[in-house]
C-alpha cells in the first residue's frame, strides 16, 4: 500500500530548540554545524529578508509607518538605512519589531508543522533568532542554546563584514539584551571565541545532548 502523501501524515514529535546570541557572535556558524548534524534549522533573519524584499509581507506596513524614503530601487526595504534609523531610537525599534515579529513567528510555526508531517523528518528543529530572549519567546522552546564570544570579538567580526561604522556596531550590540541575561536562561552554551574546530566539537556535544533530551521528553 502506498504511504499517505506528506500533508496527510500524522505530525511527528520533535524537540524545538532556540539558538540565539548577540550580533556577530557566531550563530550562523553554529547553525550550519547543527544542520550538517541533522537538525532542521530555520533562520529568522532570512525570513525577515523575505518579508522586506520587493513584494514582501512587511513592506507596505513599514512604508506606512516609516515613509517611502526607506524603499530601495527595487521596491523593497533598504535594511541598512532602516536599521540605522531604528537602532538609534528605542521607540522606533519597538514599532518595527511589532510589525515584523508576528509575521516571522507565523512563518516559522508554519514551516515547523510542514516539517513534522514530512517523511523522514528528524527529531531536532532549531530556530536561529537574535531576539528570542528579548521577545520572551525562549520560554516556548524545549531548550535554548546561547552562542557567546567576547564583545571585542563581536566588534572585530562586524568590522570585517563592513557596512557599519564603529559607533553603529556598538549601537547594534547595545540594542540587544546583555549577554548575561541570555546566559541566565540558557540550557546549553557554545563559545565561538576559540578555534572553529573547537566550536564544531562543542556543537556536536550540544547536538548529542539535544537528542538525549528528545528521547527523555518523548519516552513512552
Amino acid at each position: 500500500m502506498e504511504p499517505p502523501p506528506p500533508d496527510r501524515l500524522a505530525p511527528r514529535p520533535i524537540l524545538r530548540a532556540g539558538l540565539t546570541g548577540g550580533i556577530a557572535s557566531g550563530k550562523t556558524t553554529v547553525a550550519g554545524f547543527l544542520a550538517e548534524l541533522g537538525a532542521l534549522v530555520l533562520d529568522a533573519d532570512r525570513i525577515v529578508h523575505e518579508m522586506l524584499a520587493p513584494g514582501g509581507a512587511a513592506v507596505e506596513e513599514i512604508v506606512g509607518r516609516f515613509g517611502s524614503g526607506f524603499l530601495d530601487s527595487a521596491g523593497g526595504i533598504d535594511r541598512r538605512a532602516l536599521g540605522a534609523r531604528v537602532f538609534a531610537d528605542d521607540g522606533l525599534r519597538r514599532v518595527l519589531n511589532e510589525i515584523v515579529h508576528p509575521g516571522v513567528r507565523r512563518e516559522i510555526d508554519r514551516r515547523i508543522e510542514d516539517y513534522r508531517r514530512a517523511p523522514g523528518a528528524g527529531p531536532i528543529v532549531v530556530v536561529e533568532a537574535a531576539l528570542v530572549v528579548e521577545t520572551g519567546r525562549h520560554r516556548e522552546f524545549d531548550r535554548l542554546v546561547v552562542v557567546r564570544c567576547a564583545r571585542e570579538t563581536q566588534l572585530d567580526r562586524l568590522a570585517q563584514r563592513g557596512g557599519l561604522t564603529p559607533s553603529e556596531a556598538e549601537a547594534r550590540i547595545d540594542a540587544q539584551a546583555p549577554l548575561a541575561d541570555k546566559l541566565a536562561v540558557a540550557d546549553y552554551v557554545i563559545d565561538t571565541g576559540t578555534s572553529l574546530s573547537r566550536t564544531r566539537r562543542r556543537t556536536e556535544t550540544v547536538y548529542r545532548a539535544l537528542l538525549r533530551d528528545f528521547e527523555r521528553l518523548h519516552r513512552t
